[in-house]
């Protein structure tokens, strides 16, 4: 007599009888395979996206001091070393830094401007720079100066990351050549270092910028100062200390963009879970008999729900790892938009080249399995529960199928409800914002099941007796079937019409607020206040100039918040062109007369504030306090601004940096000014700009920075596309015993196939006609909502209809192709096939 089988072995020959349905159908599990792969690969990609992001952010950080306070020149750019010089035989632990940018010489592959830092390794604080850390992180040159030898003293070394050197197109050693001024000493790799920097010893960079014996400012080191003489009573250079600002300054202001991110890449892995939900359904369904046999075996429900979850884990771990490589690869290719976004938006520095790192691959194996037990877990828990006999019921799983369709409308107006209550519960920010989207969205996935059926009858009940009625009939029908393809269509076609309106309201009011915003003809910027004297001197000389407008800025905090103060003059130009919010009566008199200021929708939003309400500042000298006369929008900025008359800013801040003008002409066209300033004054295109170009500029910086958003569309879109081929190929076998009785009443098949096309193409229009109002709700989340919460703007909606219309064609043609494959194989079927179907036992 044998001994029975031990629970391991069980599992074992089980497990393998169940694998052994996916070799026999291949084409569901390629289904499978490639839904949670790509699934999978657009999560993961968007997660390396951000992670590379943040790591970049920390690495800055890190960098030269920038957590350091720091001495700088009161009203100029840069200052004498003899102050540095001074402030060290004082007893003073300061490192000086020189900083400028120097434009590569054009023959290289990216001429764009580089920022270049000359230090003192010698004097800079331990952990204050940690980019000078040799290739070899085992190396630590900060431990003595003997290791900085060669970046000390002639020819010197200059650092650059990986990133720099690829883009001006040398290697290790070699010499970069400046398009004006000396060249720069030979590089040397420094992986640590942020891209489009440049880092050479101080006294070199002094020789490359022409600024010999200039500094731009001085880093104090950890330990204090206390007990030692006042910078003004050591030199007579007038210096200021300043505060840094918070480590986690950029990740914050970072924060909206990279959860955007997050939220289209999680959106993009539940469209690719309605793919591996509808493969594993139709397994559970075609292993009905297989399950009884099992069970009659002696593997009880919980065995075999253990076997079936092993099962999913198994192959979600295969094609999660597939997943995790075409993630990367999403990742690498969508990097440098990401990059230019965050540099164009944040000034954030992002390296062009990825990283790996083991959390990120942990972290996606983990969520290709979650996903797949999330998508598994109703028909694990179908197959636990349903009793033996009815396990072998041919119908079984469609009742249950039809029990929870009838069942949908009602839990779809729950999550609708709930979605709407979350504001009374107490929840607010950005993430309840989050929880209302997501909730319209799933309400709208369960109602679609409900509204096509509707649809669909009323066709039925309109259409002609004969075929007419059979195709609606029969289109009905296959709903279950095809719900779940249908749904991830519909988010994806929402998701597309709601942030393709959501861009082109933002594209409109943001050009049209350019236009307002930069009225002034040029705009330029003086190395120092000497400068800007002989500059807006020479200016007021000109018959063509009518105004030199001063753009003075200051900066300070208000409740741990930045907030830039600019001081301007009053000008016809201000009071006819800048785009007012909401104002008082007589707004431009009284901030003229120094009584009202203006405050961004920014700041406006964050404190509260309405015109009529007073505002306090703390100011250099004394708290800056005025009445809120207006509120003007400042899309894409993600600090707080207030404007205030020239006078009162000085008031305030009388050590502000006096370099920044606008210039109005008097009808003149602006090219031959910018040019004759260019040379007279030799300033570059980081200093002056005319109002073309910078318009330009912006709006290059504005497509870029939604090329990402675009991409990850079309990508949902795919998905969705590849759930309705893959739903039509598993199914196709199964539509033979509604097929064969039409044929065998004298429809030819090339009819049957149309017929077929024709039930795909319509309901493909019915969900791109419900995805419009769906797209519609989500434009408006997005705008007065999701945009608000994280930048605190509100962009007026526009509607585009045209790209509504353009959509319905694409969903159309998607369900075209993807009924393509599906119907060949039906037009090139044998007639015995279909005269065998009424010979079988089904």
């Amino acid at each position: 007599m044998s001994r029975p089988a031990s629970p391991a072995g069980v599992l074992r020959w089980t497990l393998a009888t169940l694998l052994s349905h996916w070799w026999r159908s291949p084409i569901q599990l390629a289904a499978l395979v490639v839904g949670l792969s790509v699934a999978t690969a657009l999560w993961s990609g968007v997660q390396a996206l951000n992670a590379e992001a943040r790591a970049s952010y920390d690495r800055a950080a890190e960098a030269f001091g920038s957590r350091l306070p720091r001495l700088e020149p009161v009203g100029a750019s840069r200052f004498d070393q003899s102050a540095y010089v001074a402030l060290r035989r004082a007893g003073w632990p300061v490192t000086p830094v020189l900083e400028g940018t120097v434009s590569p010489d054009h023959a290289a592959p990216d001429p764009a401007p580089l920022r270049l830092i000359g230090i003192d390794p010698l004097t800079m604080p331990a952990g204050a720079g940690l980019v000078l850390d040799a290739p070899d992180a085992a190396e630590d040159d900060g431990e003595n100066g003997d290791g900085f030898a060669e970046f000390i003293l002639p020819p010197h070394r200059t650092y650059a990351a990986a990133e720099t050197m690829r883009a001006l197109g040398l290697g290790e050693g070699a010499v970069p050549r400046l398009a004006d001024g000396p060249a720069l000493p030979p590089l040397s790799l420094r992986p640590r270092l942020s891209p489009g920097l440049l880092v050479v010893d101080v006294g070199a960079a002094q020789t490359v910028l022409q600024a010999p014996d200039a500094l731009s400012y001085l880093l104090i080191a950890p330990g204090g100062t206390a007990g030692l003489a006042a910078p003004k009573d050591v030199t007579d250079i007038p210096l200021r200390r300043s505060q840094p600002e918070g480590a986690g300054d950029l990740d914050r202001l970072t924060e909206s963009f990279h959860m955007n991110l997050t939220a289209f890449g999680l959106l993009a892995f539940l469209v690719g879970l309605f793919i591996v939900n509808a493969a594993i359904g139709l397994a559970f369904e075609q292993r009905r008999t297989m399950f009884r046999t099992l069970r009659a075996t002696g593997v009880s429900a919980g065995m075999l729900a253990g076997a079936l979850g092993l099962e999913m884990v198994v192959l979600a771990l295969g094609a999660g790892l597939l997943g995790l490589v075409g993630g990367y690869g999403v990742a690498a290719a969508l990097l440098p938009d990401v990059a230019a976004s965050l540099r164009g938006l944040y000034g954030a520095d992002v390296p062009g080249s990825l990283g790996l790192r083991p959390g990120w691959w942990a972290a996606g194996l983990a969520m290709s399995v979650a996903g797949a037990m999330l998508a598994a877990g109703q028909s694990l828990w179908r197959a636990y529960t349903m009793p033996l006999l009815a396990a072998a019921g041919p119908q079984a799983w469609a009742e249950a199928q039809r029990r929870w369709l009838r069942r949908q409308g009602l839990v779809a107006l729950g999550v609708a409800l709930v979605a709407l209550a979350l504001p009374l519960t107490g929840l607010s920010g950005l993430m309840a914002g989050f929880g209302q989207l997501a909730g319209l969205l799933l309400a709208a996935a369960l109602l679609l099941p409900v509204l096509l059926a509707g649809l669909l009858g009323a066709a039925e009940r309109l259409a002609a007796p004969g075929l007419g009625r059979w195709f609606w009939a029969d289109s009905r029908q296959q709903l279950p079937g095809l719900s779940l393809a249908l749904m991830a269509l519909l988010l994806a076609l929402g998701v597309n019409i709601g942030v393709g309106t959501m861009v082109g309201s933002f594209r409109a009011t943001f050009t049209h607020w350019l236009d307002d915003r930069l009225a002034a003809e040029v705009y330029f910027r003086a190395a120092d206040t000497a400068e800007a004297r002989r500059m807006t001197d020479w200016l007021e000389a000109r018959d063509e100039v009518a105004a030199v407008l001063p753009n003075w800025r200051a900066e300070a905090r208000l409740e741990g918040w930045p907030v830039d103060v600019y001081g301007f003059t009053d000008d016809p130009l201000y009071r006819t062109r800048w785009p007012l919010l909401a104002e008082l009566p007589q707004v431009w008199d009284r901030i003229a007369a120094g009584e009202a200021a203006l405050v961004s929708e920014q700041l406006a939003y964050r404190l509260d504030l309405a015109p009529g309400e007073r505002i306090a500042l703390p100011g250099a000298e004394g708290r800056l306090e005025a009445v809120v006369g207006g509120i003007y929008a400042d899309y894409g900025n993600p600090k707080g601004q207030m404007r205030v008359d020239l006078a009162l800013l000085l008031q305030h801040w009388p050590d502000v940096e006096q370099r920044a003008f606008g210039v109005r002409l008097d009808g003149a066209p602006a090219a031959p000014l910018v040019a004759d300033m260019r040379e007279t004054f030799g300033l570059g295109e980081d200093r002056l700009r005319d109002n073309e170009t910078l318009k330009a500029l912006s709006l290059r910086i504005f497509e870029r920075t939604f090329v990402v958003t675009g991409a990850l569309n079309t990508l949902t879109l795919g998905v969705a596309g590849i759930a309705l081929l893959t739903s039509l190929v598993t199914l196709s076998g199964l539509r033979l015993p509604s097929l064969a009785p039409v044929w065998a009443l004298g429809v030819t098949r090339r009819s049957l196939g149309l017929m077929e096309l024709g039930k795909m193409l319509a309901l493909a229009l019915f969900t791109g006609l419900i995805a419009i109002p769906l797209g519609l709700g989500i434009a408006w989340m997005l705008v007065a909502v999701i945009n608000v919460e994280a930048f605190g703007w509100r962009l007026p909606l526009t509607l585009f209809p045209l790209d509504w219309a353009r959509l319905l064609a694409l969903a159309v043609l998607t369900a075209g192709l993807a009924a393509a494959l599906p119907l060949w194989r039906l037009a090139r079927m044998a007639p015995a096939r279909l005269v065998a179907v009424f010979a079988s036992a089904r």
